[in-house]
């Protein structure tokens, strides 16, 4: 029986959008491990299911943009608008998130594994569910 692959399984093609407006585009499922995303305005994007491992997103606008069941592994948050996305189901290990704005988001069943989500923007009850699940280490 032969099963079919997702489109992950795709070659890994990355991308450059750095200082472009890509509002509203549509990346689903796709496989852009080590793009630079930096200062790009990606409100309401479609990154569901994707693969975004090493990318940069430094000082992007990601607005309402929809981010779920994502790989985002080793990525460069620091700075970057991420009001009212959706988060859930994705991972986020050993992300920097500096100065970001979570306000909003829905990101509790999202992976914090390894990043430093307590520097960014957060409300307060999102904050303790992460501080629950994936404190912050004493030598922070």
């Amino acid at each position: 029986m032969v099963m079919s692959g997702s489109a992950t399984d795709e070659e890994e093609t990355p991308i450059d959008w750095s200082f472009q407006n890509k509002k509203g585009e549509l990346l689903r499922r796709g496989n852009h491990p080590r793009s630079n995303f930096r200062r790009a305005i990606l409100d309401g994007v479609d990154m569901t299911e994707g693969n975004f491992v090493s990318s940069d997103f430094r000082r992007a606008s990601m607005f309402e943009a929809d981010l779920m069941k994502s790989a985002f592994d080793d990525c460069d948050f620091r700075g970057c608008d991420l009001r009212k996305a959706r988060l859930n189901l994705s991972n986020f290990r050993n992300c920097k998130f500096e100065g970001a704005d979570l306000r909003g988001i829905r990101g509790r069943y999202a992976i914090w594994q390894g990043s430093d989500w307590w520097n960014a923007k957060i409300d307060a009850d999102l904050s303790k569910v992460l501080a629950k699940k994936w404190p912050m280490p004493e030598d922070a």
